[in-house]
């Protein structure tokens, strides 16, 4: 081999690995982690009290994801973790209010005593951090 054919294929191979290095890594899928809708935890719903007003909820839990013109008595917070594609963590609350007063809280988490609803919708403690079942 002469010198200018090596300088040839060593260009060659120079560039082939540029182009086909970076096309071979791409192969591996990333998928990032996805947080979506207000963070609730545990501890922001401890602090709610029955009668807070909305300010006081809204300086608490932060502006409702959904706050409903047709029901506004009722904020919705809704929080979903998707970690590298696969549902980890899914919570649901809602505030229901009587004119500007805090009167019960219905979700997936542990409320304050007297927010709980007649019912029992709040769920036992613990439950918040549920992981989802696999089908979803």
């Amino acid at each position: 081999m002469t010198a200018s054919s090596k300088g040839v294929a060593a260009r060659l191979a120079l560039w082939l690995a540029f182009v086909f290095l970076p096309l071979a890594s791409g192969c591996a899928v990333y998928r990032i982690d996805i947080q979506q809708g207000n963070v609730v935890t545990q501890e922001m719903i401890s602090k709610l009290r029955p009668d807070m007003t909305r300010q006081q909820v809204k300086y608490v839990m932060g502006t409702p994801l959904v706050a409903d013109t047709f029901h506004p008595d009722r904020w919705d917070y809704f929080y979903k973790f998707d970690k590298a594609g696969n549902p980890r963590d899914r919570r649901q609350l809602t505030l229901v209010f009587d004119g500007d007063k805090l009167k019960k809280i219905l979700g997936d988490v542990t409320a304050a005593p007297g927010l709980v609803d007649s019912a029992g919708t709040t769920e036992a403690p613990g439950t918040a951090n549920k992981p989802l079942p696999k089908d979803h």
